[in-house]
């Protein structure tokens, strides 16, 4: 059995004024806790940030993640990073999320290629996915905190924007159910809400990634998928941040332990 991660945070971005603050200490914080408390080598734990995580490097490196993967094996995704959403061709009211590499202005990440790339993993290779970034909205009001959103308008790139993106739905095309899942995912909020960057105890994270490092460390690095996802939605609640992580996959797979 082999465990392999691959960590990606980009605060840098070369658009003017949309830099983050928290997106590289997620990335770090990430590949420590699976270090230092489930068993991965460092050699096997490969981060990305800023500049370097180009939409090339980025799937270079998923494939990579991904490849020779076997049975029994245990391999981990995090991205921190702004998130859009596009147009979908079809219609006005559909759209494809994006997730946005260092180099937005040029790529993108649509999550029809994550689809593509995951649903490539052999039965009971358990991949656990970690998305803390918006997938689209627009308007939503700010908590009293001083946060902003991990959301890139698609105006910024010179693309087309929804008129009211909480009316518009995610392009369906291509949609599976959770239980023909082969990853699990933890994403930072609803398909169209903001996930939030902020200042958290004193150092800089998504507000995702700051409640589940407590919520683990808390439950002493035993906790299921299901419980870290109740738990870490309950701190949002309480710390008034208004984002609602959700949790995607097999009904056995949310009822196991994280990353084992």
């Amino acid at each position: 059995m082999s465990k392999k991660a691959l960590c990606v945070g980009i605060n840098d971005y070369p658009l003017v004024g949309n830099d983050l603050r928290g997106c590289v200490n997620d990335a770090n914080a990430w590949a420590k806790l699976l270090i230092d408390h489930y068993n991965f080598a460092s050699s096997d734990v490969k981060i990305i940030l800023d500049k370097d995580a180009t939409k090339v490097n980025v799937i270079a490196a998923l494939k990579d993640l991904l490849k020779g993967a076997a049975p029994g094996d245990v391999l981990v995704f995090t991205n921190s990073s702004h998130g859009s959403y596009e147009v979908s061709k079809d219609s006005d009211e559909k759209y494809d999320e994006l997730l946005c590499p260092y180099d937005i202005d040029q790529s993108q990440i649509i999550d029809d290629e994550l689809r593509e790339l995951f649903s490539g993993v052999p039965q009971n290779v358990k991949l656990s996915v970690v998305l803390d970034n918006c997938f689209s909205g627009s308007g939503t009001k700010l908590p009293l905190m001083d946060l902003r959103p991990r959301f890139l308008p698609p105006s910024v790139l010179g693309k087309k924007e929804l008129i009211n993106p909480f009316l518009a739905k995610p392009n369906s095309a291509g949609t599976i159910s959770e239980e023909q899942m082969h990853d699990i995912l933890l994403s930072g909020c609803r398909d169209n809400e903001f996930s939030f960057d902020g200042n958290f105890g004193g150092t800089n994270h998504g507000a995702l990634t700051f409640c589940a490092m407590e919520a683990i460390k808390k439950a002493k690095y035993k906790i299921t998928y299901e419980q870290l996802h109740r738990r870490v939605n309950l701190r949002l609640s309480k710390m008034n941040v208004n984002q609602h992580p959700q949790l995607e996959g097999k009904s056995a797979t949310k009822k196991s332990q994280i990353f084992v």
